[in-house]
């Protein structure tokens, strides 16, 4: 798997073992899209900025203090009407700024104090009410590494957009996240198999009906489906064929006629998407091959289960 990374859009998860009471339980799978926001426990810096006075602060530094106080909400600092003393850290050094409030006005636009992505929503668990989605690790873009954060939620996002994929052109799909919503759930775990939480909302009559979990020795190459939005949050099954297997990682391509001429494929934001055979659950997308985007690849749901809440 290591010689082929490069063609990988998605982080590749590790093989381990199942204990065999997790195919016991039944799970719905879902396919809507989610946004996705983590609030983090700091300030920093997303993009390089040059000061007035010739410094730089560059991507990645933290804004530790505000007029000697420690700052971890960047509303504090968007609340300041007069000239501050800002205390940056970079490459665990402290430096001190003095800034009038013209510069910080200047300033603010490249400050965060979250993470946000878009992802597709796995499975929900009707008893516990535990949910998984995306199927790989949230990296914070700037940070360049799992982020950590006090707490997260998710929201429901719909389509608006779909950027198709092309041979060395990973498409996307545009989503709108309502955050005045009422969010969806919480995320207690941000982990290589994906992020996962509790459920908050009543279980709809339209989501699908819960499905046994394939054991692994039942699981058969040949055809599948893939469940995802492509358009609004209308969640529909597209035919896939499995094509390998490897322990707990699975290889397909996409054979929906439909779904190849409006997205080329896997795209970007189809990570988590529910994969299914004969009427049992079997895992999620987790990566597609960015030079073949028709083909894509998945985890068993029994190795996204071992990182649940509980």
């Amino acid at each position: 798997m290591k010689c082929h990374l490069r063609n990988f859009l998605f982080i590749v998860v590790f093989v381990m073992l199942a204990p065999s009471n997790i195919y016991a339980r039944q799970l719905i799978p879902m396919g809507q899209s989610i946004g996705i926001q983590l609030q983090l426990p700091f300030v920093y810096i997303s993009h390089d900025v040059l000061l007035p006075d010739g410094q730089w602060l560059k991507q990645g530094d933290m804004v530790t203090e505000l007029n000697g106080q420690k700052l971890s909400k960047l509303a504090v600092l968007q609340k300041q009407q007069q000239s501050i003393q800002l205390t940056i850290e970079h490459n665990n050094k402290e430096r001190t700024f003095e800034l009038s409030k013209e510069e910080v006005n200047n300033l603010l636009p490249f400050l965060k104090d979250e993470t946000d992505g878009i992802g597709t929503l796995t499975f929900i668990d009707p008893e516990s009410k535990e949910y998984g989605a995306l199927g790989h690790q949230i990296i914070d873009s700037t940070l360049k590494q799992p982020p950590s954060f006090r707490n997260g939620a998710i929201y429901l996002a719909s389509i608006t957009q779909l950027k198709k994929s092309t041979p060395g052109q990973p498409g996307y799909k545009v989503s709108v996240v309502d955050k005045s919503a009422a969010r969806l759930g919480s995320i207690l775990k941000n982990d290589v198999y994906g992020i996962f939480g509790y459920w908050e909302q009543e279980l709809q009559h339209s989501v699908q009906r819960p499905m046994k979990i394939i054991h692994e020795k039942d699981l058969k190459l040949g055809a599948a489906e893939l469940f995802t939005a492509i358009e609004g949050n209308d969640v529909r099954a597209f035919d896939i064929e499995i094509d390998k297997i490897e322990g707990s990682l699975i290889q397909f391509k996409v054979t929906d006629r439909e779904l190849l001429e409006k997205t080329g494929g896997i795209l970007q934001g189809m990570s988590g998407s529910p994969i299914v055979q004969n009427g049992q659950f079997v895992g999620a997308v987790t990566h597609m091959y960015v030079e073949e985007p028709t083909k894509g690849a998945g985890i068993l749901i029994i190795e996204m289960l071992k990182k649940t809440p509980n």
